[in-house]
């Protein structure tokens, strides 16, 4: 029984959730501020965080930035009044799983659950899980233990972090569309949008490339969509896809 952790400050809101997501099957807690939370987190194991972007004290996004540092593989689903497109990105980009505006549908939020604690428990379904590394430059991507170093140090990343990294370094030079990363991180599934996949490219280039304006291992081909090139070979972009230059 997955065990999920709401921290909403609309007391209404917050126990309508855990009523509705104890009948779906789930184990639900519910808090109403970034303290309690910090609490509960010391003391239990969370399989997904279910937090709400406006509270008071500490808002959303700022927790869930101080929550990668601190428990970077817990699964984040983000919940706000706001709905503006760049608000969703920047939740993105600091880590978050998942973006879901209110009001919406349960049954859309129990789907969007799901996914993402399937994503934290698989690799990409097309990326066939096995033991072993994927070595770029200082980096080491270890698969076994689903975790990223740079030399001897980790480097904090989100399942679905780690996903998209596993699934565009498991095609080296390859041009991944935005399309083709769905169906890798999803199975086809509608919980990955590209906008999120443009985020998470952009909060992975900020961990692993020098430059993120200049990237060399996470490159874009313009109009068609990503490509890693492990020996972060400049001008990648300029090839036909799935060749590597000269």
């Amino acid at each position: 029984m997955p065990k999920l952790l709401i921290v909403d400050d609309d007391p209404r809101l917050r126990n309508m959730l855990r009523r509705y997501l104890e009948e779906q099957g789930f184990d639900a807690r519910a808090v109403g501020d970034a303290a309690h939370m910090d609490r509960l987190l010391q003391r239990e194991h969370f399989d997904l965080l279910l937090l709400d972007v406006l509270m008071p004290q500490e808002d959303g996004l700022s927790v869930c930035r101080r929550l990668r540092q601190s428990h970077a593989s817990l699964p984040i689903i983000m919940l706000t009044a706001r709905g503006e497109l760049p608000d969703k990105v920047l939740g993105l980009e600091l880590g978050a799983d998942d973006y879901l505006s209110k009001p919406f549908e349960p049954r859309e939020l129990v789907a969007r659950i799901r996914a993402v604690l399937r994503r934290s428990e698989n690799d990409p379904p097309s990326a066939t899980p096995t033991p072993g590394e994927i070595h770029f430059g200082p980096f080491r991507l270890d698969l076994g233990e689903r975790r990223l170093y740079r030399e001897d140090r980790i480097i904090a990343l989100t399942s679905g972090e780690f996903a998209l990294l596993h699934a565009l370094a498991a095609h080296p030079y390859q041009t991944l569309s935005r399309e083709h990363l769905q169906v890798l991180l999803t199975g086809g599934g509608s919980d990955a949008s590209e906008r999120s996949i443009d985020a998470q490219i952009s909060r992975l280039r900020r961990l692993v490339e020098d430059n993120p304006r200049r990237p060399r291992y996470l490159q874009t081909v313009w109009g068609l969509g990503y490509a890693f090139a492990p020996n972060g070979e400049d001008g990648l972009s300029a090839n036909e896809p799935g060749t590597p230059p000269e």
